[in-house]
């Protein structure tokens, strides 16, 4: 594992005024030397021995300031620079300004892409590394976001679901980014999509049970933040080894795969309907015992069992009736 180191490179500006020195130097020696060598063969006159000599100089002045001048690192506010020197590891520098640096830092790292099979001749099979453009030295250590697609996986009831997330990540180590995984932007999308598999199979999608110890655990419907904190735990640990720190992780979409959801919609409808009916039972209950005992205790009407069983059937069946009641009224004797 790679450790970052930071460190601190020069000035721009200093660097600026010296490599403009160098060229306007190298074009004073060039354009000095020929015109020395001009005059000389105008007038007939040997070549001045300075003149070649001059002219060496000014060329390699030259050389010098485009080499000078390819070590210039500008830096915005969120960005880094990892500063390799012939595959060695030196170090990043994390402060954003103009500065200049070693010439030969590298500009990119190669990159490795897919395997791929190739034929040889007589039949035998080969793999061929393909060379992908290469990843830049300099990293972004901005906020990014990972809009992960729907993928299908299985609740831990075993119920086929469709889930997705939406990622919030940063490199907080440069060096571990670029150095301990081959790509660490293709690597936080592969670990997300492993995570999030996982989260969900760990959590059923809703409660399907009644009683009171079930509908406490966490699901994935229900616990929207403690499936978000989980998830987030995961992808931290996952992506501890590229160097990337999760700032947040939330579900964007979360629902039964199609080929269950009408089942489970009739589910989800008689579930609501058997609590909408015990609610209504609840309360005509004790609407009725609240109505005998008023009645008894007022001396208003008093019941024996016979007459409170058919009062109390009458009451049940008009509150808990699904249309209105429609009552005959009895004009002659009670029995």
């Amino acid at each position: 594992m790679t450790s970052e180191k930071l460190i601190k490179a020069k000035s721009g500006w200093a660097m600026l005024v010296i490599t403009v020195l160098v060229f306007a130097a190298s074009c004073v020696g060039l354009v000095w030397s020929i015109m020395l060598l001009a005059t000389a063969d105008d007038a007939g006159l040997p070549e001045p021995p300075y003149a070649g000599p001059m002219m060496l100089v000014g060329f390699l002045l030259l050389a010098l300031g485009f080499v000078l001048s390819s070590g210039f690192i500008a830096l915005q506010p969120g960005e880094a620079k990892v500063c390799l020197l012939f595959g060695n590891y030196i170090g990043t520098i994390r402060e954003s300004g103009f500065y200049w640096a070693n010439p030969f830092y590298s500009r990119k790292m190669s990159e490795s892409g897919p395997d791929g099979e190739v034929a040889e001749e007589g039949g035998k099979k080969g793999t061929l590394t393909v060379k992908a453009a290469g990843i830049s030295t300099k990293v972004s250590l901005r906020a990014r976001t990972h809009n992960g697609e729907r993928i299908k996986v299985n609740d831990k009831q075993g119920n086929p679901i469709e889930i997705a997330t939406v990622v919030v990540w940063r490199v907080s180590d440069t060096a571990k980014a670029l150095f301990d995984v081959d790509n660490y932007i293709s690597y936080v999308s592969m670990q997300t999509e492993t995570a999030l598999r996982h989260v969900a199979s760990i959590y059923a999608y809703d409660h399907m049970e009644d009683d009171d110890a079930a509908n406490t655990s966490i699901t994935l419907r229900s616990n929207i933040e403690e499936v978000s904190n989980s998830l987030k735990e995961e992808l931290g640990l996952r992506l501890a080894p590229a160097g990337v720190e999760v700032d947040d992780a939330r579900l964007t979409h979360l629902a039964y795969a199609p080929e269950i959801a009408p089942a489970m919609l009739r589910r989800q409808q008689a579930e609501a309907i058997i609590a909408a009916r015990k609610k209504i039972v609840e309360g005509a209950v004790s609407m009725v015992d609240m109505a005998l005992t008023e009645l008894s205790d007022g001396g208003i009407v008093d019941f024996d069992e016979d007459r409170k069983a058919t009062m109390a059937s009458n009451l049940m069946v008009v509150l808990c009736g699904e249309s209105e009641a429609q009552p005959v009224l009895n004009t002659g004797s009670l029995y």
